[in-house]
């Protein structure tokens, strides 16, 4: 059985402040009202921490509160409360968000899909905070997201990888000097992130080449981020994520907050704040470079900076 927090408040009609501030907080935790001053929320849910503050708040204020912790009498209370916490209604809701984006695809820019891929993340995972009990419904939400950014990055790049389910092999830095590094031309924040990888943590004298067919990549060079390359999207990991563990990286704590980056800007899953900021960087330097190779040393001084800024720890 569920353990339950339940919150009784009593509160002042006048002024209105308190009463404003109550119903933001509670609707910021996704409680749900079992009737006028009483709520409910289930005690494994993120934001119960949020709700014992939020009695200190209202007692501190001179009103009346108590949060009591409580278990159903029996399995039709339990379903009871559970039903409280139904978001079917949400993730109709953005299945059809999803919906009318598909419908729109072939005439959108690229800068308009892609925006539209941030708001619809943005607001499933809204809809995933709040859901305490998630089920079918949000397995399909998040499989309508999935198949929408595939399908949304294969009409803006057809040659976008296809994950593979290999195993990652280990292998050393020293056996991957003076190589030749090839992937798809016009690189976009993966090939970028993982040429920076390659030349600040990999090989001390890289040569990268952008291929504009990478069915023709030559065979003495080590192809990354496309279909048969070396190194390539492996389940949910990009090639920057694939090519880190490959040469042993992700002990680096700062590496690992890039790779979530690199991974959030490029296929989505969990929002990662710094997000939008690089993006927006790295769509200016396309914009301003139309050789791939300036384009990247460009973008080495970006990927420097904020690998600086993420061994920075955020407190002064």
């Amino acid at each position: 059985m569920t353990s339950w927090l339940i919150l009784t408040a009593t509160l002042p009609t006048s002024p209105s402040g308190l009463r404003v501030k109550v119903w933001r907080a509670l609707r910021a935790t996704g409680a749900g009202a079992l009737r006028e001053g009483v709520y409910v929320l289930p005690e494994h849910a993120p934001s119960a921490s949020a709700l014992s503050a939020l009695e200190r708040t209202i007692v501190d204020a001179g009103a009346v509160a108590h949060l009591l912790v409580v278990q159903a009498r029996d399995d039709a209370q339990e379903q009871a409360f559970r039903s409280l916490f139904d978001r079917a209604e949400l993730y109709a809701e953005f299945l059809q968000t999803a919906k009318e984006a598909r419908t729109r695809l072939r005439s959108a820019t690229e800068a308009t899909l892609r925006k539209t891929l941030r708001g619809l993340q943005t607001q499933l995972h809204a809809i995933q905070a709040i859901d305490f009990f998630p089920g079918r419904a949000s397995d399909k939400a998040v499989d309508a997201m999935v198949a929408l950014r595939r399908e949304i990055e294969l009409h803006l790049a057809p040659d976008e990888p296809s994950a593979t389910a290999a195993a990652i092999a280990r292998c050393e830095v020293a056996d991957f000097q003076g190589r030749t590094w090839a992937t798809r031309q016009r690189p976009w924040v993966d090939r970028l992130a993982t040429a920076w990888l390659i030349q600040r943590f990999i090989d001390k004298s890289p040569t990268f080449i952008w291929l504009a067919d990478a069915r023709k990549c030559p065979k003495s060079a080590l192809g990354y981020d496309f279909d048969g390359a070396t190194f390539t999207h492996v389940g949910e990991r990009v090639t920057f994520e694939v090519v880190a563990e490959t040469f042993g990286l992700l002990g680096d704590p700062a590496l690992q907050r890039l790779a979530a980056l690199v991974h959030c800007i490029d296929i989505g899953g969990m929002p990662v704040e710094e997000a939008p900021g690089l993006e927006m960087l790295i769509r200016g330097l396309q914009a301003r470079h139309a050789d791939d190779h300036a384009l990247l040393a460009a973008a080495l001084s970006v990927f420097d900076a904020c690998y600086a800024a993420l061994e920075t720890p955020s407190d002064p």
